[in-house]
C-alpha cells in the first residue's frame, strides 16, 4: 500500500467507512510497515474525542456498563467508538472474550464502532497496539472513544494513562470491598460506579468506598472529589447520573488546565514506548545479538559490570 493509498484510506475513515477504520487499526495491531505513514497521516485530526478508560475486576458488569454508555451518548447524537480488550487467546493470540458479541445491540449502529483487541501477553490490561488505535478512532471523527480494560490488579491500572477519565466499577457481594483499594484503584478512579446496585450489598459497598476515599484524599494539587455511582446496568438504571459523572470530571478538567496535562503526559508515554520499542529492535541488531551475549556472559561472569556493558552496547549503536 503506497502512501497515496494511506491517505485514501484515513480520508474514508473520516468520511464514517467502518471498513476503513478497521482496516486502519489492523494495520496498527500487525505493526505495518505502514505504520508511521499511518500515524503521520492520522496526527492533523487527533485530539478531538473524550476518552472514557472503564476497569474494574471479573465479573462486576463492564460490557453491560459500556454497552449503557453506548447508548447514552448515542441518545446525544454523539458518534462512539469502543476498544474491548480482551485477553489474548493461548492458541491464536486473538481476542478471547469476544466482546463484540456481548455489545451486539449497537452493532448495526453505523455512528457506533466496536473492536476487541487481544492484549498478547501485554500486562497493564492494555494491548500495546491501543494508544495508536485510540489515536485513529479519534481522528476518524469519534466524539467519545471508550476503553474497556481485562481487569484491574497491581500490574493492570496503566488505563489512566491513556483516558482522559477513569470509571473504576465495583459491584457488591464479590468479596471483600477493599479488595479494590489494595490493588490501587483509589489512585486510578476518577469515578467510582457500584454496579448491580440492585443486590444485597450495595450499600456497603458504597460505604466501604467512602470510607477509602476519605483516607486517601489527596491535600495537594487540584481538588476532585471522585463521585460514587449506583447503576444496574443491565436496566440502563444510573446512566443519566453516570454520565452527568463523566461531564462533570471532564468540566473540571478543562477548567483547572488538567486535561491538556494528561494528554500531554499520554503523548510523552506514547514517545517514550515507541521510542523503547526501536531501541530494543536495534539492539537485537546489533550483529544479529551477538555482542548482547557477549557481554551477558561476561556481565554473569563478573568480569564486567553491567552499567558498562550497557555503555558498550549503546556505543555500537552510534
Amino acid at each position: 500500500m503506497s502512501s497515496v493509498d494511506i491517505s485514501a484510506l484515513v480520508a474514508d475513515a473520516r468520511a464514517g467507512r467502518p471498513s476503513a477504520v478497521a482496516r486502519l487499526i489492523s494495520l496498527v495491531e500487525d505493526e505495518s510497515p505502514h505504520l508511521r505513514a499511518v500515524a503521520a497521516a492520522l496526527s492533523p485530526y487527533v485530539g478531538r474525542a473524550r476518552v472514557l478508560g472503564l476497569t474494574g475486576p471479573p465479573g462486576v458488569g463492564k460490557s453491560t456498563s459500556t454497552s449503557m454508555l453506548v447508548s447514552a451518548f448515542r441518545a446525544r447524537d454523539l458518534r462512539v467508538g469502543v476498544l474491548a480488550i480482551d485477553p489474548s487467546s493461548p492458541f491464536s493470540g486473538g481476542a478471547l472474550l469476544g466482546d463484540r458479541i456481548r455489545l451486539h445491540d449497537h452493532t448495526t449502529d453505523p455512528s457506533v464502532f466496536i473492536r476487541s483487541m487481544a492484549t498478547r501477553g501485554h500486562l497493564g490490561g492494555l494491548a500495546t497496539a491501543t494508544p495508536q488505535a485510540l489515536r485513529v478512532l479519534d481522528a476518524s471523527g469519534f466524539d467519545v472513544v471508550l476503553v474497556e480494560t481485562v481487569g484491574v490488579g497491581q500490574s493492570e491500572v496503566d488505563i489512566v494513562s491513556l483516558a482522559d477519565t477513569t470509571v473504576v466499577l465495583l459491584a457488591p457481594g464479590m468479596g471483600d470491598g477493599i479488595q479494590a483499594a489494595k490493588a490501587g484503584i483509589l489512585e486510578v478512579a476518577d469515578v467510582f460506579v457500584v454496579n448491580k446496585a440492585d443486590r444485597d450489598g450495595a450499600d456497603q459497598t458504597v460505604r466501604d468506598l467512602k470510607h477509602m476515599i476519605s483516607l486517601g484524599r489527596r491535600s495537594l494539587g487540584p481538588s476532585w472529589r471522585q463521585p460514587i455511582v449506583r447503576t444496574v446496568a443491565t436496566s440502563g438504571d444510573g446512566a443519566a447520573e453516570l454520565v452527568s459523572a463523566l461531564d462533570a470530571h471532564h468540566d473540571w478538567l478543562v477548567s483547572h488546565g488538567e486535561l491538556t496535562t494528561r494528554r500531554e503526559t499520554r503523548a510523552r508515554r506514547e514517545i517514550e514506548a515507541i521510542a523503547v520499542r526501536e531501541l530494543r529492535a536495534r539492539l537485537g541488531g546489533v550483529r544479529g545479538g551477538e555482542v548482547l551475549d557477549r557481554l551477558a556472559e561476561q556481565v554473569a561472569a563478573g568480569s564486567l559490570d553491567p552499567y558498562a556493558a550497557a555503555d558498550e552496547l549503546t556505543g555500537k549503536l552510534g
